[in-house]
């Protein structure tokens, strides 16, 4: 056997993983009968990213050594590339080279869907029209947007209603535009009142477009902090409210309470939610410890590997 620096230099990555603490994985033969798959959000690495220690363009070479064969992108990193054509190829081109599928683009810093005015909505779908056009050149079947908000959160209903409605106006409008591209515009559970369950669950129903789904986010319930209290929504409870609508979801291996406590996931329920809704998409990886992303990328994924078997095994029997 090739040791760690011997096997990371004959595959041509000896520098970038020596920097970024790149493990050597032990590669694990995919089951024919999976219930779902596995990919890796590239916010998992975003200190490495932000702090220059790795280039976005290495993204798929780096997930596939780490045994992960598809990611989810964040347009932070290529924020001024949604319509260079040039690099957006050589992103298809290394991410195909290396038999990765390009799942989504998680999208930030493009405008509030529920801004105060009507033409502040239209400007924010404009603003995403491009990342649409990215997310199809790519092969990807999403874009993750935000449904943030200029109404102040609140528990009010008239507040959730009046959010609603203005969420739901700038959603259905970009949805319109993504239908002609094949594209789904999906929103994360990502913080104020995305992160009720019960809210964003009812914001897609009355969005009434089939582009329009979730991206439920195991660890993003929390809603609001005033002072030292959190206010947070059950994790598990907003899975299954979210699961209807879902095309994707993303692991974070911690989970909160209604009462504003934050507890480790437990993977084998979390997971017997997400399948009971018949989903067989990709479960994102989303998480990476400071100072050591790629191992806690790796300990995640044996353990979504080990639970896939075992409930792959229990529908079997």
């Amino acid at each position: 056997m090739k040791n760690r620096r011997e096997f990371l230099k004959s595959t041509g990555l000896a520098a970038a993983a020596i920097g970024l603490g790149l493990p050597n994985f032990a590669m694990a033969k995919r089951p024919a009968d999976e219930l779902f798959k596995i990919s890796l959000a590239e916010w998992s690495l975003n200190r490495v990213l932000f702090a220059g220690r790795m280039d976005h363009l290495d993204f798929a070479k780096l997930a596939k050594k780490a045994n992960i064969d598809a990611v989810e992108y964040v347009n932070q990193f290529f924020k001024d590339k949604a319509k260079d054509m040039a690099y957006l190829k050589e992103m298809k081109t290394r991410a195909d080279g290396e038999g990765v599928t390009s799942v989504l683009i998680m999208c930030d810093g493009e405008g509030m869907l529920g801004a105060a005015t009507s033409e502040g909505r239209k400007q924010t779908v404009e603003n995403h029209k491009k990342w649409v056009e990215a997310a199809k050149f790519l092969g990807c079947h999403s874009i993750r947007v935000n449904s943030y908000t200029a109404v102040p959160y609140s528990t009010d209903k008239e507040a959730e209603q009046e959010a609603i409605n203005v969420c739901s106006s700038g959603l259905r409008q970009l949805c319109e535009f993504a239908d002609d591209f094949d594209i789904n515009v999906l929103i994360e559970n990502h913080g104020g009142f995305s992160s009720n369950g019960k809210w964003l669950a009812e914001m897609i129903r009355q969005t009434a477009h089939p582009r329009a789904g979730t991206l439920p986010d195991f660890g993003n319930f929390r809603m609001n902090t005033e002072g030292d209290k959190i206010f947070s929504y059950d994790s598990y409870r907003g899975v299954d409210e979210l699961m209807p609508y879902a095309k994707g979801v993303s692991l974070k291996p911690t989970v909160w309470d209604d009462r504003g406590n934050e507890t480790q996931l437990d993977y084998t329920r979390m997971m017997k939610i997400v399948l009971s809704h018949s989903f067989n998409g990709y479960v994102g990886i989303e998480h990476g410890t400071d100072g050591r992303e790629w191992e806690s990328i790796e300990e995640i994924r044996v353990n979504l590997d080990q639970v896939r078997r075992t409930l792959t095994n229990e529908k079997k029997g």
